[in-house]
Order: structure tokens, then sequence, then C-alpha cells
């Protein structure tokens, strides 16, 4: 267990949409910002690993929030460059982290991971059961390295280095870029720009029938400030809310909450991505006390108010 008042704790990735989230919760929490150091990517490339070292001197606990990340689309048009960009940055990160006697390195890993027809629930023991969904299999991969190192840190040289894997994230602050968005925040500005300019359907990519599991950005900030403080062991742990939702019915929500009024139209044209996706909770609850507090419903009430109001 490890003392977060007292810790000076560098965040990757802490001016992005998690990391933003996280960062406050620390301070919520009463650390000091003085003891708060995130690196910013124009400043610190993380792929360069003299860079690394400089981010992580001095520092007692590392949260590796940083990612090059996107959704379906994105995954396709960038398959190297998820794989290099992440592989990279999570081993420079934590190999930099042991030589500088870091005392505790965080890092997250995503659910893309599992592999394409894991068993619903996601239990942590499937991890390794098959290969990825093939659309975003680089950018799982290249995560799933940081678990390979983080067990064998651990066993080498005793590093204490843990793995979260956070189900799909959503919240305000969320990226909203339709080129490289994820499927909640895409959905949210197609129904709001389609009542804005008064065009009466929208289009949305797959079928509708793939199902997915939504954890709000508080609550993942949540999870991870628990682990930081709680959790010790080699084993990686899901962090979820606990359902799953399909998606034709998440974007018939969606229209609802946006007063969307029009036709939605399937483009069976483009990928599903993974069939199925929610993970079993039970480990982070039963190890850290952690437990996803959000609704959906009142998420996607809070993201699309967000927005709303932001989206210029």
């Amino acid at each position: 267990m490890i003392d977060l008042l007292d810790a000076k704790i560098v965040v990757t990735g802490g001016a992005g949409f998690l990391g933003t989230v996280f960062v406050e919760k620390l301070k919520s929490a009463g650390v000091r910002p003085k003891m708060i150091k995130v690196p910013r990517s124009s400043e610190f490339d993380l792929r360069v690993a003299a860079n690394c070292a400089e981010v992580v001197e001095g520092a007692d606990l590392v949260i590796h929030l940083a990612a090059n990340v996107g959704g379906i689309g994105f995954n396709q048009k960038n398959p190297a460059s998820l794989f290099y960009d992440n592989t990279i940055m999570g081993i420079q990160m934590m190999e930099a982290s042991r030589v500088a006697g870091v005392k505790k390195f965080v890092a997250i890993g995503t659910v893309c991971a599992y592999p394409k027809y894991t068993p619903v629930p996601f239990k942590e023991t499937d991890l390794w059961n098959g290969y990825p969904e093939e659309t975003n299999a680089p950018y799982g991969l290249a995560k799933k390295m940081l678990l390979v190192q983080a067990q064998s840190y651990r066993k080498q040289y005793g590093f204490n280095a843990i793995y979260l894997i956070p189900v799909n994230l959503y919240g305000p602050r969320d990226n909203f870029d339709l080129e490289s968005s994820h499927v909640i925040p895409a959905m949210i500005r197609k129904f709001v720009e389609a009542i804005r300019s008064e065009v009466g359907q929208v289009k949305l990519w797959g079928t509708g029938n793939a199902s997915r599991e939504f954890l709000y950005v508080d609550d993942a900030a949540e999870g991870i400030f628990l682990a930081s403080r709680l959790y010790d062991k080699p084993d990686p742990v899901n962090l979820g809310a606990g359902y799953e939702i399909r998606i034709r019915d998440l974007a018939d929500t969606i229209a609802g909450l946006t007063h969307f009024s029009g036709e939605i139209i399937w483009d069976t044209s483009r990928p599903d991505g993974q069939p199925r996706r929610m993970l079993d909770t039970r480990k982070a609850e039963e190890e850290f006390g952690f437990k996803a507090k959000t609704t959906l419903k009142d998420g996607l009430q809070k993201t699309i108010e967000w927005y709303l109001q932001n989206r210029s």
C-alpha cells in the first residue's frame, strides 16, 4: 500500500480525457498539486527513452495513462502507429521507472486485449485464450505487452507494477472528432449535428447488433485511484460497470436523450468490431473495493450536456 498524500506522482496522459479526471481525483483526495507531475506530449515524446527517464526522475508512483487511441475506423487506418507508439511508450516508461527506483507503476491496459470470442462476462483468466478482434488487435496487443512486462519485472526485479483493464470509457471532455472518436461521442455528435442541420437521418456503422459495456470516466478514475493505493499483486484486474448494451439500443437511447426523432440508418458495409464485450468486475471489488456508481443513462446525460455547452 502506498500513501498517495506523501508520494511524488507522475501521470502520463494527465492532460487527456481520462488523465484530467484522474488528476482532479488526486487533488480532491488531498494530494498537493506540487506533488503531481503531468508531462505534456508537446514537451516529452515518450517514444524517446531519454524523455521517459527525465519524466520519472524522483517519482514514487507512475500512472501510465498516455496512449495513442481511437475508434474502429482510426484503428483500421493506423494499425502500425498504434502498435508501435503504445508498445514503445509502455516499455520505455516502465523500464525508466524501474531504473529510477519508482516504488509503484500502474499500467493501464485495454479491453481490446481480450480474444475476439471471449465468453461473456470476460474474466481476467480468459485474457490469453485467443487472438483479439482484428480491427483493434495491434492496439490491444501493444497494451497487452505491458502485462507481460509488469509480471516479468515483478518476478526478476521485485518491481511493483500492476495492470488494470478498463472497458470502453465515455464522459465529458471525450474526443468528439469523427475521424478518431469512439462510439458514444461519435453518436452524440452525429445526432446533435443532424438536429442543428435539420437532417432527418443519421448513418451509423455496422449492424447495431454488437454489444458493449461502458464505464463513466469518473468511475474509471476512482478505480485507478483505489488500485494505486491498495492493489499490489501481479494479476490483471478488470475495471468495468458490469452490464452490456447492444449498439442499436445505445443509439436509440442517445437519440432519445438528444431529442433526435429522425431515421437511423445502419451501414452494414462497416465493421461491428468485437461481437460482445462485457467484463467480470468481481475482482476489482474484492481486491480494492471498486464498484462503478454511475448509471449509463446518467452518464450519457452528463456527456451530452457537456458537449452541447462546449461543442464550438
